[in-house]
């Protein structure tokens, strides 16, 4: 049984930074003409603890995102009892499509036809359909995941047509260290790639961009689902 750390100095520090982190969501949303709900704080529960995420949830938060298989599955199972909403937010690779498929219900770094085409075949067909984003490279780096941009509306028209799987929007990551104007730009160039694919009636209405440290930017340019980690529960935990 799962034991709550209520009155625990983890808990105390995951209300402080919520709050604050609340209060700036709220802010930059308004200045982007929007309310505060338009935007879903997505918590990066990864090298936290289960007793973390569940403390996290009774402060209201349901979305929480993960990226290793071999850490998350095991924490999911032991908050089976609790509902919430779990995001795979890693690099996807083909031999692990099955069990994010069954567990999940958000993916938000599809970058290859093949990775959708297995997510949607190996969807339960009990469950509801697969949440998924398209991972743009918005910045082009050699190194980094996604799609190139000039290819993101074919990948999203063929996604957008796989039965088991439901296309919400596009997801990026930026470098760090840039300052906000080039990150501003960067997100403002994903906004509008999405833009010009709705153009073609698909609908996005998903924009998954910012971390603790760019949040804010993001959320200026039009995000709609922020991935914060440090910002809410503080440093990882200690392999």
């Amino acid at each position: 049984m799962l034991i709550g750390p209520q009155n625990s100095s983890a808990t105390a520090l995951i209300r402080t930074n919520l709050q604050a982190l609340r209060r700036e969501i709220a802010a930059a949303a308004v200045a982007n003409g929007r309310t505060e709900d338009s935007v879903t704080l997505v918590a990066v529960s990864k090298g936290h603890a289960a007793e973390r995420v569940l403390a996290a949830s009774e402060l209201g938060l349901l979305h929480f995102g993960e990226s290793y298989l071999q850490e998350a599955l095991p924490k999911m199972a032991q908050l089976q009892a609790q509902t919430l909403c779990w995001h795979f937010i890693g690099r996807i690779q083909a031999n692990k499509t099955r069990p994010i498929a069954e567990h999940f219900d958000w993916v938000h770094g599809v970058d290859r036809l093949r990775i959708a085409e297995r997510l949607s075949s190996q969807r339960p067909h009990y469950a509801a359909p697969l949440q998924v984003c398209i991972q743009v490279n918005v910045d082009a780096e050699p190194a980094k995941a996604g799609v190139d941009p000039a290819l993101a509306l074919e990948l999203a028209c063929a996604v957008h047509a796989l039965p088991r799987l439901r296309l919400r929007g596009l997801m990026c990551i930026l470098p760090g260290g840039r300052g906000s104007r080039a990150d501003r730009a960067s997100f403002a160039a994903l906004r509008d790639l999405q833009r010009d694919i709705n153009q073609r009636g698909l609908g996005l209405d998903a924009l998954s961009m910012g971390m603790s440290g760019d949040f804010r930017d993001a959320i200026l340019e039009g995000a709609t689902l922020v991935r914060i980690g440090t910002a809410l529960f503080g440093p990882r935990d200690e392999a």
